[in-house]
């Protein structure tokens, strides 16, 4: 039997992204805390960017549109979408709302959708729900980095 919590834990990435760096300032928001790796705000970004890329790839499996993303740059897409000046409030707000929305899909669909086959440029096959898990754990690996930041500064 298919675990639906994970839909749940899918849906509340939305707010726990967005909650994570609330009351940063604006420096604290755009500054490098070691140099080349990424501000709190290039975290958020590509966060937001990853789940657009893997929700597309969720919906291209659930319609069996599901061509492989070859010479895909999926790290590079965020760059068509969002600029570094651009807030991260704007880009978090958008991941809530589309983590919310296709909760609703996900919840909606029989546990036989789940088991339908999609790819990954990295990973080869896999199934919805591994997809759907990997989305849900990506966001959660990448806020610790913001957890570490907040720590680091007192906040």
């Amino acid at each position: 039997m298919l675990d639906r919590s994970v839909i749940d834990r899918f849906e509340a990435g939305g707010d726990a992204v967005l909650n994570s760096f609330q009351g940063l300032s604006r420096e604290d928001l755009v500054a490098f805390p070691i140099p080349g790796k990424m501000s709190v705000q290039q975290v958020i970004i590509h966060i937001v960017d990853s789940d657009m890329v893997l929700i597309d790839r969720m919906k291209r499996v659930l319609t069996q549109d599901n061509p492989p993303l070859l010479g895909f740059d999926e790290n590079g897409y965020v760059k068509e979408l969002f600029y570094d000046e651009q807030s991260a409030q704007d880009a978090a707000t958008i991941f809530k709302l589309g983590r919310k929305n296709f909760a609703k899909v996900l919840r909606k669909l029989p546990d036989a959708a789940f088991e339908r086959i999609g790819t990954h440029n990295e990973r080869g096959p896999l199934k919805l729900i591994d997809i759907l898990t990997m989305c849900t754990n990506h966001a959660t690996h990448h806020l610790k980095f913001v957890a570490e930041k907040r720590a680091k500064l007192g906040k």
